[in-house]
């Protein structure tokens, strides 16, 4: 539940105990609960074996069925609606931006874990159609890869979720994580129909295709699995099984949206212009609207957050309107390299960066009270922000 801003003396009480005694010119303290090393490594290998175990696999199956040189083909030509999808997200999670490692962690997930999943769970799905009175074509596309898909994908966000909790604020990051979990799936996927085309059709079959999954609907899987990304986002802060049912009603938001899509493509091909038109197109107006209206709130949550800094005399009120806005942030980086070349624009990037967690941090202070880990990385990322602030600006 969102908090109205606070008053002077509403924050001042709030952060008294961050503030009373806090040197800004003393060293940043250590993770007191930072995991032992051995630990961390383990986990890291785990993840690295368990997505290099899958990588081998779908290149094998993937050069078994198309052959080295079409899959390299496919690769290259499906590599180009990434360029479209993986930067819109990355221009959505702009102002607070995620880890790295969990982008990578999301992407590599749709790429390996859930494409692999999919081939199975559609192979055995099509073996229990075999024995019903329905056309597998038909049942398969729109019944068994949305459910088997949907929720593969839904798996890597919830895992995001689970384990990475303090990196996962709200409904932003839920649309970002599972954006690039369906961009990582689009890909691989992308791979085998193009790869498919170009041996049954030669390049006017792969041009075709491409302009129709690359082009005209590269944003297709995303619109999906976003559905659940927003479900989680919306609990991130009340983390309690009794809202799992929203959870539920985005898996079978993203599911029905699936199905809808695969059923105009299959089923519906001779009216598929008409159903594109009238359903797909404005679908996609409201998915670009949803990306604008998740920006916005996160710019306007980090301006009400920053301002109660500001209060306190830790942010100004330029600084505030700079962090809140996308252009700002651009232009004030630029100025930093002028002034004080490339150490002064890394410096100000940190800034920018420290600060939009702080906001987040904050966020999560005002929801959930008074937190030992969040307070303490508070303190932290106010130590750091006025480190970087006097790199641009001089003490």
């Amino acid at each position: 539940m969102l908090h109205p801003p606070h008053t002077a003396s509403q924050v001042s009480g709030d952060w008294h105990g961050v503030m009373t005694g806090f040197d800004p010119h003393g060293p940043v303290p250590a993770n007191a609960t930072r995991r032992p090393l051995l630990r961390r490594i383990l986990l890291a290998g785990v993840v690295v074996t368990v997505f290099g175990l899958a990588a081998l696999v779908m290149g094998l199956i993937v050069v078994d069925s198309l052959g080295l040189t079409t899959a390299a083909l496919a690769m290259v030509t499906s590599s180009l609606a990434i360029g479209i999808v993986v930067p819109t997200f990355l221009w959505v999670d702009r102002l607070e931006g995620e880890p790295a490692r969990l982008l990578w962690f999301a992407f590599l997930w749709g790429a390996l874990i859930s494409t692999l999943g999919a081939l199975l769970l559609s192979a055995t799905g099509m073996q229990f159609v075999a024995g019903l009175h329905e056309d597998p074509l038909v049942f398969g596309a729109v019944v068994v890869a949305p459910v088997t898909e949907e929720l593969l994908k839904g798996l890597g966000v919830a895992l995001i979720f689970w384990r990475a909790r303090r990196e996962f604020d709200g409904v932003v990051d839920g649309i970002v994580y599972a954006g690039l979990v369906a961009a990582g799936f689009a890909f691989v996927e992308n791979i085998l129909y193009l790869g498919t085309a170009y041996a049954e059709a030669g390049t006017a079959g792969l041009v075709g295709l491409f302009v129709v999954r690359g082009l005209v609907s590269p944003f297709a899987h995303p619109m999906f699995t976003v559905c659940i990304g927003l479900a989680f986002g919306l609990i991130a802060h009340r983390r309690r099984w009794s809202s799992a049912w929203v959870v539920l009603v985005g898996l079978a938001a993203a599911v029905f949206l699936h199905a809808l899509f695969n059923y105009s493509a299959v089923v519906a091909a001779d009216v598929y212009l008409l159903l594109f038109g009238l359903v797909q197109v404005p679908l996609f107006v409201a998915f670009l609207l949803l990306l604008r209206w998740a920006r916005r709130r996160e710019s306007r949550l980090m301006r009400d957050h920053l301002t109660g800094y500001g209060i306190n005399g830790w942010f100004t009120p330029a600084e505030v309107a700079m962090l809140a806005d996308g252009g700002e942030r651009r232009r004030a980086r630029r100025w930093a390299r002028q002034v004080g070349g490339r150490p002064a624009e890394r410096a100000m990037t940190a800034f920018q960066d420290e600060s939009g967690e702080l906001a987040m941090v904050r966020k999560h202070l005002n929801a959930g009270g008074p937190d030992a880990e969040w307070l303490r990385r508070e303190r932290v990322l106010l130590a750091t922000v006025a480190e970087h602030r006097r790199a641009f600006v001089g003490p």
